[in-house]
């Protein structure tokens, strides 16, 4: 890992040790050092360049969730090919635990304790991350905190200021350039995940069957946990049926065989277009809706043996809001 912090082996390492060293060890002055200057940050509920803006959001949530911790679940990477300087594309699935215990944008201190995950991925070049895309799963967050996430979105439009000078959720028209171009990685296991998700938003559902194990660990927004095929349906079927219209795009692809795990692989995926169905976002509103979408699998000898799909269902539903009122 040339020009990486020689603490650091290998990518994995690198990941998991830096966000130890912002978020529990209280290193958030070495975002200074972590975060590129001018790094780009998309989530599906904003687009942010600098991190200044990062810093102050991050001192917030841990005002307001003192205890939050970060348990790295998964870091699945891969070289940028041809590059000048040794650089990666790491996608990291995190889970969160925290307490409510401090005021914030959540109101004042509950002591309601919260479990979500969060998938990133980071582009990462001389010791520092340079781009950046995040799905949490803040619609699981609301509803620990006793909430329902179209309600609490509305109050959020509101506390923002209202629709004309709220955080508008991020959309393509809305992108900046950043320096990482690439696509991912050459591998089976990605070709296999981009295949299996290109299907299902075909309306091709038929691939739960065919492409899942029978008994397949399944981890949906909401922090919805499920097995089987059943289950698996209800959240694809579910999404699709929202949007049957929109258009689906697969934005990054890898695949990664590491000693001692299982094959695995990382989908970066959005849908585009019009709220015209009915699914998971009730009736059809004619909304305008871009779905920022990550998805981690493991696969075993029958197919897909557990997945892990973050969106984030509040910032969908704040488009739709802020279109219909």
């Amino acid at each position: 890992m040339d020009g990486f912090d020689p603490r650091w082996r290998d990518p994995p390492e690198y990941i998991l040790g830096i966000t130890k060293d912002i978020w529990e060890d209280r290193g958030i002055d070495t975002l200074l050092k972590y975060y590129g200057e001018d790094l780009v940050v998309r989530s599906p509920a904003s687009i942010v360049q600098g991190n200044e803006g990062i810093i102050a959001a991050t001192m917030a949530t841990l005002a307001e969730f003192p205890d939050r911790q970060l348990f790295g679940e998964d870091v699945i990477w891969s070289e940028v090919e041809g590059a000048e300087t040794y650089s990666f594309l790491s996608s990291h699935r995190l889970i969160c635990t925290a307490t409510h215990t401090g005021f914030g944008a959540y109101g004042p201190a509950t002591g309601r304790k919260l479990y979500y995950r969060i998938i990133a991925d980071c582009f990462c070049a001389e010791n520092a991350v340079k781009d950046e895309w995040l799905v949490r799963d803040q619609s699981a967050i609301a509803r620990q905190m006793g909430l329902d996430p179209r309600q609490w979105t509305q109050d959020l439009i509101a506390r923002e200021g209202g629709p004309d000078l709220c955080v508008k959720p991020f959309n393509p028209s809305t992108d900046i350039a950043g320096p990482y171009q690439g696509h991912g990685n050459s591998s089976e296991w990605g070709d296999q995940l981009e295949d299996t998700i290109s299907q299902l938003m075909s309306a091709d559902f038929s691939a739960i069957a065919q492409r899942y194990d029978r008994a397949a660990e399944l981890h949906y927004p909401g922090a919805q946990s499920g097995h089987g095929h059943a289950f698996a349906d209800r959240f694809w079927l579910g999404l699709r049926s929202s949007f049957p219209s929109a258009e689906f795009a697969v934005h990054h692809k890898m695949g990664q065989q590491t000693t001692g795990l299982p094959p695995r692989a990382a989908l970066r995926w959005s849908l585009t277009g019009t709220h015209s169905g009915n699914g998971l976002f009730g009736a059809p509103t004619g909304a305008q809706v871009h779905v920022m979408g990550i998805t981690h699998a493991e696969f075993g000898p029958f197919g897909v043996r557990r997945e892990w799909t973050l969106i984030d269902e509040t910032a969908i539903w704040k488009q739709i809001l802020l279109q219909t009122g």
